[in-house]
């Protein structure tokens, strides 16, 4: 299974010319082109740091102070899975198999993360961002992200959660390591869970990993302490995934799966860049290029800052919106959205 790729370069709305234009003057500029020395010396330093914190959790042994490991590693483990995310866009290698194996060591073996189940979510997410009914990364659950799932919410607790729910964004993202894990046992472990011929590895690896790290906690520190380190590592580390995510899409426009409009201005009018310089790239693993990165899901992360002169130019050309606002303004607008949407919990939906 591969990530969406470019659309072809006509579509019915008659605009697809102008993403035939853009991606002909981005091939040109050679920003499609792998990173081999790039990802060897990412991989390796981030690998590297992930194995030194462990290191460092068994020197330190039975202490209290395993809580800055572990914090320690929540990154070293975010950062991880940033590789994973480059190898299921293909940005790594040109091969399939290469950037599975790639994709396979670092989400199922490190992270404790199915790589599969991942890239079938996410691969659903680049063709349809932010359309309703289409998109997994919008669809109801613990937040209403439109007016109609809060709408829905019928119950005297679902109501209140959803009128609340800006308040509770943040702490929520708290739980999304755990939410990622159970997620990736029940795809993996179900009988129609996907990419079913590769089933059996990322099973296996996840046992692996499951076990490996709860042995580690469990010999190493006493039950307290190893409790308190799961909760503190996993708990920072789905915030910083959430954290990193969040700002990509929410509060931007949504769609509806019959609404027509073509892939250049799908992909862009439902971004957001993230401003910063070379330490807001490392913090967001290349994230904070997320109009790039739709556009080219395939360009090595390197390779975005570099095209995104030309992209915001072609943008600004063609009329098109394109949208970048500080890390802390982004979070802004996400709580605002989910404020505002929250208000409409329980209010009955209008006949058309």
């Amino acid at each position: 299974m591969t990530l969406a790729a470019a659309p072809p370069e006509t579509t019915t709305s008659g605009r697809g010319s102008d993403y035939a234009q853009l991606s002909r003057q981005v091939k040109q500029a050679g920003l499609l082109q792998r990173r081999p020395g790039y990802y060897a010396a990412k991989i390796a330093i981030t690998v590297g740091l992930f194995a030194a914190g462990w290191v460092g959790f068994g020197l330190l042994g039975r202490s209290w102070y395993q809580l800055l490991i572990a914090a320690f590693l929540a990154i070293a483990f975010t950062q991880i899975a940033f590789l994973g995310h480059d190898a299921g866009h293909r940005q790594i290698f040109r091969s399939r198999k290469a950037n599975d194996l790639v994709g396979f060591l670092h989400g199922n073996l490190l992270v404790g993360l199915s790589f599969g189940w991942w890239l079938d979510k996410h691969n659903r997410h680049h063709a349809n961002p932010n359309t309703e009914d289409s998109d997994p990364d919008i669809g109801d659950g613990a937040l209403a992200f439109t007016t109609t799932q809060a709408r829905n919410r019928k119950t005297a607790f679902g109501r209140v959660f959803a009128r609340s729910q800006a308040w509770l964004f943040f702490p929520l993202l708290l739980l999304e390591g755990l939410n990622l894990h159970v997620a990736s046992v029940r795809a993996v472990f179900s009988s129609d869970g996907p990419r079913r011929h590769s089933r059996p590895v990322e099973a296996g690896l996840l046992l692996v990993h499951a076990g490996a790290y709860l042995t580690a906690l469990f010999l190493v520190l006493s039950p307290w302490q190893a409790l308190a380190f799961l909760a503190v590592q996993q708990g920072l580390f789905g915030l910083y995934m959430g954290a990193s995510f969040a700002p990509n899409h929410k509060g931007m426009p949504t769609f509806s799966a019959g609404d027509k409009i073509d892939y250049l201005r799908r992909q862009v009018l439902t971004s957001r860049n993230v401003r910063g310089g070379r330490i807001t790239d490392f913090v967001l693993g290349g994230l904070n290029y997320q109009i790039e990165h739709h556009l080219f899901p395939s360009m090595p992360r390197p390779n975005l800052r570099r095209a995104q002169a030309l992209i915001r130019a072609h943008c600004h050309r063609h009329g098109v919106s394109y949208r970048e606002e500080t890390l802390f303004g982004s979070y802004a607008q996400t709580l605002r959205h989910l404020g505002e949407v929250g208000r409409h919990a329980g209010t009955p939906i209008l006949a058309t």
